[in-house]
């Protein structure tokens, strides 16, 4: 029998609906209406989630987002434990999903454990789990990886470190900014890397394509793509993980374009996932032969 909720002093961190208005927790629309202090990161939208379910908010609504989270008063993480510490109930929430995921709320949790204060979690939708759940990609192991940089040279440095990555990978990606991370991926990772675009889960114009990266960023290089995305990457084969001696030739041709062997040896590892010091070992080796 599941323990019963109280009100007294404690952090509730729920996940809201990422589109369908349908997938709120009866805790979730508990809570709504119960807690004494309703933390969302945009009130306008709680309104009309809200609205939507047909929940009165009776306590206190603040906004915490990303600008306030971390301040001592209003929305911010230090007033919302002092709330706790007075004995009550503050329900954490986001747009869409669960906090802390590539949303606000991290900052607050963090605090209120180091707090030793109460937090429950009332768990509930994720883009993160809805996407791999539907991409057909292996679930067994996996990691979140958020939204990669915008600047090409960390994004580049970012997708080198999934190179060999045997574990599927999830990622968040702005729509405009798609059809460029897709075709750097393939790029850095292979044309024929497995990957799923998901778009608008749960919502009136879900879309969910399937296809190798090449594939994938042909499409979205011609398509309007609108909506918030999640992509999962396959992970890497067991063959993916090349032999440092295979890649001396790939050192040679960026010294042949002017990089110093030093800077040839850090790039050609860095994208292909072995380290710098059996390369650079590799490559004198060949030298020698």
């Amino acid at each position: 029998m599941a323990a019963a909720d109280t009100t007294a002093g404690r952090l509730l961190v729920a996940a809201t609906p990422i589109g369908d208005p349908d997938d709120a927790s009866t805790r979730l629309r508990r809570w709504l209406g119960d807690a004494d202090v309703v933390a969302a990161e945009d009130t306008r939208r709680l309104r009309r989630l809200t609205g939507a379910l047909g929940v009165e908010v009776r306590g206190r609504v603040v906004a915490h987002h990303e600008h306030n989270e971390t301040g001592g008063s209003g929305g911010g993480a230090e007033a919302l434990l002092d709330e706790v510490r007075a004995g009550r109930t503050v329900l954490v929430v986001t747009d869409a999903g669960m906090p802390t995921v590539s949303d606000p709320g991290f900052r607050v949790v963090a605090a209120a454990v180091d707090a030793d204060l109460p937090v429950t979690v009332l768990p509930g939708p994720s883009a993160v789990l809805a996407a791999l759940a539907v991409s057909g990609l292996p679930t067994d192991r996996f990691a979140f990886d958020g939204f990669l940089p915008r600047r090409r040279g960390e994004r580049a440095r970012a997708l080198a470190a999934l190179v060999a990555e045997p574990r599927t990978v999830v990622l968040f990606e702005a729509p405009h900014r798609l059809a460029e991370m897709l075709a750097h991926a393939a790029e850095v990772l292979g044309d024929d890397r497995a990957a799923a675009v998901c778009r608008e889960l749960t919502k009136t114009y879900e879309e969910v394509r399937r296809g190798s990266l090449a594939e994938l960023a042909a499409w979205a290089g011609g398509a309007t793509v609108l909506g918030e995305v999640t992509v999962v990457l396959a992970g890497a084969s067991p063959s993916a993980t090349a032999e440092p001696a295979d890649l001396v030739g790939e050192v040679a041709e960026r010294e042949a374009a002017g990089l110093r062997l030093k800077d040839a040896v850090a790039e050609v590892a860095a994208l292909r996932g072995v380290r710098k010091n059996a390369l650079y070992d590799a490559v004198l080796a060949a030298r020698r032969t």
